[in-house]
């Protein structure tokens, strides 16, 4: 068994759903999947003392499971004042229309396509609800439309699929960017080391209690994939599936595709620096 104080980024061990910090409460999804870890975390983000909550993340077109994030809210007293999402992806924001119509609230996203209401989500952007400051971070790479959430009295920042609670994210390519995601990963450490943030909450898996840990992880982790992939086509794997037959040969099966998604964005990335 390992110890989870030893693992990347400190995940928090035990049961997902439930309170994660003073102004958070996570209701997993019923979407369990190899991409999706344990499934989509929706997250609601609430003050203390406010009626209002903030949901960030509705998930996928599950009725059982918006019902059941609604009845999270109501029982807490509150009712949901906004919906944010992170990004556009299905499991994410599939349910995010239905859910707006049974809370009757706007939803904010970087992306117009996936936008209900007049205001979309831009670097800068404070949210405000119910009280609350939760400041929007641009971290596209993923997707170009990632973004991630400061919840400043928490400490904490909501990330999406910009940082997982276990494993890596796929950099979505042609949609995200190497580059990007780099950037972005930088950007987030800059809120561990300014800001002081010390908890991540993703849209997949455990809550993580170091969150300097695992920016610095997942950072290593992409430099070492970086050189690999550089290495496989030094060697003469030329194409993206040839690539990923020898970079990630330990990697499930199942995993490939989307593996190879990283790889056309590394292969990208490599050639825009001159490297191969």
């Amino acid at each position: 068994m390992s110890d989870a104080a030893a693992l990347p980024g400190q995940p928090r061990g035990g049961v997902l759903t439930g309170p994660a910090t003073t102004r958070t409460v996570n209701v997993l999804a019923p979407n369990p999947s190899a991409m999706t870890l344990d499934g989509t975390n929706t997250w609601i983000v609430a003050e203390p003392d406010s009626d209002l909550a903030v949901v960030i993340d509705p998930g996928p077109l599950d009725e059982i499971h918006l019902r059941a994030v609604l009845d999270t809210v109501e029982r807490s007293g509150r009712r949901v004042g906004l919906t944010l999402l992170t990004h556009g992806h299905p499991d994410h924001a599939e349910g995010a229309a239905r859910f707006a119509q049974l809370t009757r609230t706007d939803v904010r996203a970087l992306d117009v396509a996936v936008r209900l209401g007049d205001e979309g989500l831009t670097a800068g952007d404070v949210v405000t609800t119910g009280g609350l400051e939760l400041r929007v971070v641009p971290t596209p790479g993923h997707t170009a439309d990632s973004l991630s959430f400061h919840l400043p009295a928490d400490r904490a920042v909501l990330t999406g699929d910009t940082i997982l609670g276990r494993g890596t994210t796929v950099v979505a390519h042609p949609d995200g960017r190497l580059g990007d995601y780099l950037d972005s990963l930088r950007r987030l450490r800059s809120l561990t080391v300014d800001d002081g943030v010390h908890t991540v909450l993703p849209g997949h898996g455990p809550v993580l209690e170091d969150a300097q840990g695992a920016v610095e992880f997942y950072l290593a982790h992409r430099a070492n994939r970086l050189a690999q992939v550089e290495t496989a086509v030094e060697a003469g794997h030329l194409t993206p599936s040839e690539v990923v037959a020898v970079v990630y040969a330990g990697v499930d099966r199942s995993l490939w595709p989307a593996a190879e998604l990283s790889v056309r964005a590394q292969m990208e990335y490599l050639r825009e620096h001159g490297l191969i």
